[in-house]
């Protein structure tokens, strides 16, 4: 076997670089598959050197790791680290290496060394109460699952390892995906917002929400023609009916605010549907504004010159990042009751819902207005092979890790299987029932699976929280570099950190439930047949 695969090897090796010269491939290619053939015999050589009586036994775990084990794991240990703080200081992008791009991986290698150092301790710390308890089952579950060595220590680095990956590529995915629906959500402002640069009809809002799917229809008037007194800046406030807009932001989370603070000061009513007000230039309106509007007028008041030449006092008293009414940098919110008669009526609806039907608004809008809505804005991300093909990468890299860890499990109960079908029929012969042939099979599978799975929503979450600061998720989010919602930070999701764990878990009692049940079916006699190999 070694020599055709190093005959194949040499000959990819060839065609892939034409130009390379042959005699050191050719001697490269020799040296591989002397080591492929000589390390077996050798191997078996430097076992045999010293007669043994016998070999020991093979499922207790050895009572100190070698020394050559200690140095690879340290080896892991400081490649891992180098990975994880290269990518903290540097990012991801700008060819940052293979090591780099290793870091999610290294990082559950190494909590899975660590946890096949330390999870033998706490099953030497119960097996000695579980000797009280009544019934041999406890006692001999634990026992058998401290012995294991080897068989073990595999498959608790694959399920950490495929852990990490999973989780990690979920949290990305996941992270995308909240970047894309906060960056819609600031674009539209609701679910759904119909505007106009006219005033919009009276009769639209109850239309709009006779709609399937509309829950709440909130109505503001945006004034885009509003300046400052100088006529030299454009400065849009936004007059809205306080109540329903504090709800609106608050179910929104864009610039949440108390209802209160926004009431004109005579405590009147709000505006009606209409948008009439019966405000003054000299009364003084509390406005909601911008960071930078309010680092320009302070607190102090000042006029603003509206379309219609009437003019509002307005006082900055709350500061909000961003308003559903109103996007981009620069913006006001006042009651609409405060201000002159009809100066700004209603030409924006913002609609909530869930469901909204794009061609049942725009028959109920009749083209009286533009209808946006946020899952059209959402698609207009994902325009661009890069996007569609990084997902589609992360996907693949969670799907792997999930199948890996189920694998590896398999594999490991696979691999014990006719050993443990010989134990139960030998127990068998001693009284054991197969309720009780169930539980042991099933409590000797969790010192694996319980330790594997909340290992992996440890590793997880530590592998996002070390690895965020150097991974900008935007370029994968958004089809342009600036982003509405600035930096697209990684973050762990709860989903994707409990689902791999759980799944192994019921994937680990089902199967040792099932190995119970069809060896309880074979039969004794049949698992102690004589001249088995096992």
């Amino acid at each position: 076997m070694a020599v055709p695969a190093g005959a194949l090897g040499l000959g990819a090796a060839l065609l892939t670089l034409p130009g390379a010269r042959l005699l050191p491939a050719l001697w490269a290619a020799v040296a591989v598959i002397a080591v492929a053939c000589l390390a077996l015999p050798l191997r078996a050589t430097a076992a045999h050197r010293r007669v043994r009586v016998h070999d020991g036994r093979r499922d207790a775990a050895a009572p100190r790791a070698s020394r050559r084990r200690t140095v690879a794991e340290l080896t892991v240990v400081v490649l891992a680290l180098g990975a994880v703080e290269t990518l903290r200081r540097r990012g991801a992008a700008n060819g940052a290496g293979d090591l780099v791009a290793m870091a999610p991986v290294l990082v559950g290698v190494i909590a899975a060394l660590v946890l096949v150092r330390l999870y033998p301790l706490p099953l030497r710390g119960l097996a000695r109460p579980a000797r009280r308890l009544r019934g041999a089952v406890g006692p001999l579950a634990l026992a058998r699952a401290g012995r294991t060595s080897a068989s073990t220590v595999l498959p608790l680095l694959a399920l950490l390892t495929a852990f990490t990956v999973a989780a990690f590529g979920g949290s990305v995915l996941s992270g995308v995906a909240d970047a894309r629906d906060r960056a819609a959500l600031l674009a539209v402002g609701a679910d759904a917002r119909v505007e106009a640069a006219e005033p919009l009809p009276s009769g639209l809002p109850r239309r709009l929400g006779r709609v399937p799917g509309v829950r709440e229809v909130t109505e503001a008037g945006v004034d885009w023609l509003a300046r400052t007194p100088d006529g030299r800046q454009s400065l849009p406030p936004a007059g809205v009916d306080p109540g329903a807009y504090a709800a609106l932001a608050g179910r929104t989370n864009l610039g949440a605010f108390p209802e209160g603070r926004l009431t004109r000061p005579d405590g009147a009513g709000s505006g009606s549907g209409s948008g009439s007000g019966s405000g003054s230039a000299e009364a003084v309106l509390p406005a909601l504004a911008s960071p930078a509007v309010a680092e320009r007028f302070g607190d102090r008041a000042f006029r603003l010159r509206l379309a219609d030449g009437n003019t509002a006092t307005l006082r900055i008293v709350l500061v909000r990042d961003r308003t559903p009414a109103v996007y981009g940098d620069d913006f006001l919110v006042v009651d609409r009751a405060g201000l002159p008669t009809g100066s700004v009526p209603p030409n924006v609806l913002l609609l909530t819902g869930d469901g909204l039907d794009a061609g049942a608004l725009h028959r109920a809008a009749d083209d009286v207005g533009t209808v946006h809505l946020r899952s059209e804005q959402r698609d207009t991300y994902v325009d661009s092979p890069l996007q569609s093909g990084a997902e589609r990468i992360y996907t693949a890299a969670v799907a792997a890790g999930a199948g890996y860890a189920a694998l590896a499990l398999l594999l490991s109960l696979a691999s014990a299987a006719p050993e443990r079908a010989a134990l139960l029929a030998r127990l068998r012969t001693m009284g054991l029932t197969r309720a009780q042939g169930r539980r042991l099979l099933v409590l000797e599978s969790l010192p694996q699976a319980l330790p594997a799975a909340l290992g992996g929503v440890l590793t997880g979450w530590a592998a996002v929280r070390l690895l965020s600061p150097g991974i900008d998720l935007t370029t994968i989010a958004m089809s342009t570099t600036a982003s509405p919602v600035g930096r697209a930070e990684l973050r762990a999701d709860p989903w994707w950190l409990a689902v791999p764990a759980v799944t192994v878990l019921v994937l680990a009692v089902g199967v040792a439930a099932l190995q119970a049940w069809w060896s309880g079916r074979r039969g004794a006699v049949t698992e102690l047949r004589a001249g088995d190999a096992r």
